[in-house]
């Protein structure tokens, strides 16, 4: 995917290893809202990129400054090759740019090139109450399909999961 442009002074492009200390900031500081994930401190860069798909990933960043905004990647559910067209996505966005319309950009690019890569459904798992991750994945087609009541302890609370997924309309018919 060529660079695109998202709003003023800010583009989409593929994540880069150059690229790792701004994107685990962005994760750390999702993680450190207590909304984003059962994870308390962001994995360093190699266990990151260990476990992420090389493609699609990308980053939102601003063009002046170099400055990430956001970011979105993928690993794969499972090795076995029935599930190569099923994936678990993660976006976080920076706590300065939320708002502003960085998730939609990043998940409009992540879907078109995971769909032109294959994959024909996209998962994840979101706290009920983070509302605004909730609100942008339905807006793309994203579905709950069930709940995993009390999965996990998140400092010390007990958790629920609601699981979401997006069937491709294109890929995997």
């Amino acid at each position: 995917m060529a660079q695109a442009a998202i709003s003023a002074g800010l583009e989409i492009r593929p994540m880069r290893s150059r690229d790792a200390e701004q994107v685990l900031a962005v994760y750390q500081a999702g993680l450190d809202t207590g909304q984003a994930s059962f994870e308390t401190t962001a994995p360093s860069w190699e266990a990151f990129d260990a476990s992420k798909l090389a493609h699609p990933r990308y980053v939102a960043v601003e063009v002046e400054t170099g400055r990430i905004a956001g970011w979105v990647a993928a690993s794969p559910v499972s090795a076995r090759p029935v599930y190569a067209g099923v994936v678990e996505h993660s976006i976080y966005i920076h706590p300065a740019w939320r708002g502003h319309g960085i998730g939609h950009a990043l998940l409009s690019a992540f879907i078109a090139a995971s769909e032109e890569a294959g994959i024909w459904t996209i998962q994840s798992g979101i706290f009920p109450e983070n509302i605004p991750s909730l609100a942008l994945h339905q807006s793309f087609g994203f579905r709950i399909v069930g709940t995993r009541e009390r999965v996990g302890r998140h400092h010390s609370v007990w958790r629920d999961v609601l699981m979401i997924e997006r069937r491709s309309s294109v890929t995997g018919l």
